[in-house]
């Protein structure tokens, strides 16, 4: 442990929730996160391949954050750039105070053959860590979460308690500081509260967690886009502006023309609010959103979407509702096998699959049933270069 002195009090300067996120839009960045509570601490990171003795440094920046009555530590930044693909990284924070060694592997470059696990899960709280131990333990090994919003629900405490946050980040640090989670925004990351003077939407999460939003050319770290193996990955913000000419609107239209199917087959779409729920809680909340975007998910044969929000699990056949039966008056969802695959996993359930050039195997789990019991499975046939009819043998 190491400390230092000032005006007479000895500081012990701890470097704690520790997280990593991809920090380009090809897979050779990092962008590395942690906080330290009393004293500003170190901004570089130490970083090294594996079985290599050369020692390279990044520097970041910090800053904290007021809410309410709430004063966060010092929350650190840093982006390590020019990575190999498919390598062991070592790295070390808080040097020389105390430095704390974690590592993490690079993806694969972009490209169709080339195998990838992805874990899926939102809505995780803090309530309890069988969700993080269900995940760690199942034998399909997920490389890297994609992570559908709502992270601390310390909105749900009375004035936004942004403790909350700091626990969330101690709970996560044993996954979030070894493998990227790809960040999406749900709700409960909102934390408007004009009632206690807050009204600066998402004050918490931009000032603690980072995006590579810039890289896609993004305006706001909430939609954004990345390449991950063979994967396309789009991040939409399903409470920011989305309507006609907004930011987020004018954005997604010149993004899908970017996606190089031949690079990237699979086509995948992170948002909160699901778009198709026969839930009771949040029935329709994703309706308006849906209304907007849906054909163009249908044009660009999006493979799959995967939502949260709504605390249950729930996946459609391949299905669209953008082209109505003037005639009779029918609106009703349709098999469209352009269409994707609508998954709910607002649990905090998990997704393992096996990425190759025109399968995915998807499986979830249910904590109560343990990590090798699958409580539903499915192979996806992607809408590109295998666009068969992948939808269930039975009605149910």
């Amino acid at each position: 442990m190491h400390g230092r002195q000032e005006t007479g009090v000895f500081i012990w300067v701890f470097n704690e929730k520790v997280h990593i996120t991809q920090g380009d839009l090809e897979g050779k960045a990092v962008i590395v996160s942690w906080v330290t509570q009393k004293a500003r601490g170190s901004n570089t990171v130490l970083y090294w391949k594996e079985h290599s003795c050369e020692m390279l440094k990044a520097h970041g920046k910090s800053k904290t954050y007021k809410f309410y009555n709430y004063t966060s530590g010092h929350i650190h930044h840093c982006t390590i750039k020019n990575l190999e693909y498919d390598t062991k990284y070592y790295y070390m924070v808080g040097v020389g105070q105390t430095e704390r060694k974690f590592w993490f592997l690079t993806p694969p470059k972009p490209g169709p053959d080339v195998p990838y696990t992805f874990g899926v899960n939102g809505d995780l709280g803090q309530s309890f860590d069988l969700t993080l131990t269900h995940y760690e333990n199942n034998p399909l090994k997920g490389q890297t979460i994609l992570f559908v919003g709502d992270f601390s629900y310390a909105d749900t405490y009375p004035n936004h308690d942004n403790n909350r946050w700091d626990t969330w980040g101690r709970f996560v640090e044993r996954s979030t500081a070894y493998q990227p989670w790809i960040w999406t925004v749900g709700n409960h990351e909102l934390d408007f509260a004009p009632q206690i003077g807050e009204t600066k939407p998402f004050k918490p999460f931009k000032h603690r967690y980072c995006t590579p939003h810039r890289s896609s050319g993004s305006t706001e770290p909430f939609w954004y886009s990345i390449k991950r193996g063979p994967a396309y990955i789009i991040v939409l913000a399903s409470y920011s502006a989305y309507c006609k000419y907004t930011p987020q609107y004018m954005w997604l239209e010149q993004e899908f023309p970017k996606v190089n199917r031949t690079e990237t087959p699979w086509l995948i779409v992170l948002m909160h609010s699901p778009w198709y729920n026969s839930y009771d809680y949040h029935y329709m909340e994703g309706e308006t959103m849906r209304v907007m975007y849906e054909p163009w998910f249908v044009k660009n044969k999006v493979d799959a979407v995967f939502a949260g929000h709504v605390h249950g699990y729930e996946r459609s056949e391949r299905i669209s509702n953008f082209a109505y039966n003037v005639v009779n008056g029918i609106c009703r969802p349709v098999k469209d096998l352009s269409a994707p695959v609508y998954i709910t996993i607002g649990d905090g359930g998990n997704l393992e699959g096996l990425s190759t050039m025109t399968h995915a195997y998807y499986g979830w789990h249910r904590n109560q049933d343990g990590y090798a019991v699958d409580g539903d499975t499915m192979w996806l046939f992607n809408r590109i270069w295998n666009p068969i009819d992948d939808s269930s043998d039975d009605d149910s």
